[in-house]
């Protein structure tokens, strides 16, 4: 009996070389598994599966993952306005654990001794599927042809047009990896740090011109209505802001950054949904938390969003900041406004009943009220004594010079 082996398969360029190649070359039983994360329709799905089988996959499974997605990775991203060098809302990096976990799980279920990716051995995502693999199944062997080989995509093209594979080739010339928290956009001038993607190449266009008022309403710092609309499922409401958003062409990017491996890397990216609702989400947490509830969330959110993005997921000190993100936002309730235009878009205000401006202490530069003149006179009088005293000690030294 051939040996099973489960291969992670978006339909790509990668993944397609590989069906063939572990079949073809190596002898294997192919199960491909797509691990949706909330990037595909319905549609594309059936259209991922037909492809699986016309490649020569024994069997073909669909593992929806978006949900859990949500639950244990995406709203803590909110919670911390999660934003990778302070741009990528860490939408592939993030979602591929969880696509690890669900085929290695699938691996295991249907008593396969081989897992497999078409990762390249020059990213991050080898290490995100390597890592996970050997962390939950320690015993199931990975095969990964596109790194061994150091193939290229034009190389992975040839193998397939010689083994008769028919495919729109001119679309492979990007990798665009698909989820509900963005998507990225890889290849050609990604490569070149003189360069940046032209418009043609990003999935969503630009079909508003005008301008538009989006009201996004949040309830302990999780996505609650969009426009007055309730949503109970958080995955909807997401989907809908990137409905609303993505037809403004908001969201665009290119990310610029370091890699597990230690490389610098770029790629291009749309994220309407991500984007608008993680600076919404901010702009709210700034009118109802104190300065040193921001200052130190902050400083456990870009710790959160490293460790998440360097396959770090499984660490048990996640689940530690994890509750503390979740904490922080008891008070994290209210509608923030914000103004649609093509390509941008603008924070207009809040609306909380929890927001520190609307107190009886006094008004920023017109009124203070909870306080007098000698107050603030005596108050700086002392805060000033520790600089004071330093530029004392500072003049008598340079006298003795």
């Amino acid at each position: 009996m051939k040996e099973k082996v489960v291969l992670a398969f978006s339909g790509g360029l990668d993944t397609s070389f590989c069906v063939k190649y572990l079949a073809e070359e190596l002898g294997y039983e192919v199960y491909t598994a797509i691990a949706n994360t909330g990037g595909f329709s319905d549609e594309e799905l059936k259209n991922i599966e037909k492809r699986a089988y016309d490649l020569g996959a024994k069997q073909h499974a669909t593992l929806d993952v978006t949900q859990e997605y949500y639950n244990k990775s995406i709203r803590y991203m909110v919670y911390g306005n999660v934003l990778r060098n302070g741009t990528y809302p860490i939408s592939v990096s993030s979602e591929r654990v969880f696509q690890a976990i669900a085929i290695i799980n699938y691996a295991k279920e249907i008593g396969a001794g081989f897992v497999a990716h078409g990762s390249t051995g020059a990213g991050n995502d080898q290490v995100r599927f390597d890592l996970t693999f050997q962390v939950l199944a320690p015993n199931i062997k990975i095969l990964t042809p596109t790194r061994d080989l150091l193939l290229s995509r034009e190389a992975e093209i040839e193998y397939l047009r010689k083994h008769g594979v028919e495919a729109d080739y001119k679309k492979m010339e990007y990798s665009i990896n698909k989820g509900l928290w963005g998507t990225s956009i890889g290849g050609k001038e990604t490569l070149h740090s003189e360069q940046t993607l032209p418009e043609s190449a990003y999935p969503c266009q630009l079909t508003e011109t005008g301008k538009e008022m989006l009201t996004l309403e949040f309830k302990k710092g999780e996505l609650s209505s969009v426009n007055g609309e309730k949503f109970d499922n958080k995955v909807d409401a997401i989907r809908k802001v990137e409905e609303i958003g993505a037809k403004y062409a908001i969201g665009r990017d290119m990310h610029i950054g370091d890699t597990i491996i230690g490389i610098k890397g770029r790629v291009g990216f749309e994220a309407a949904a991500p984007l608008l609702i993680i600076n919404a989400h901010k702009m709210l947490e700034k009118h109802v938390l104190t300065k040193w509830q921001q200052y130190w969330k902050d400083q456990i959110a870009t710790t959160y969003g490293m460790f998440l993005h360097e396959a770090q997921y499984l660490e048990p000190v996640m689940r530690e900041m994890e509750t503390y993100l979740e904490t922080s936002q008891r008070n994290v309730t209210g509608k923030v406004m914000v103004e649609l235009h093509p390509y941008r878009y603008v924070l207009v205000g809040v609306d909380s009943s929890f927001d520190l401006m609307k107190s009886d202490f006094g008004e920023y530069g017109e009124m203070n009220k909870a306080w007098s003149s000698d107050d603030v006179k005596g108050f700086t009088k002392i805060l000033s004594n520790q600089t004071k005293i330093y530029y004392s000690v500072q003049s008598k030294n340079e006298d003795k010079k």
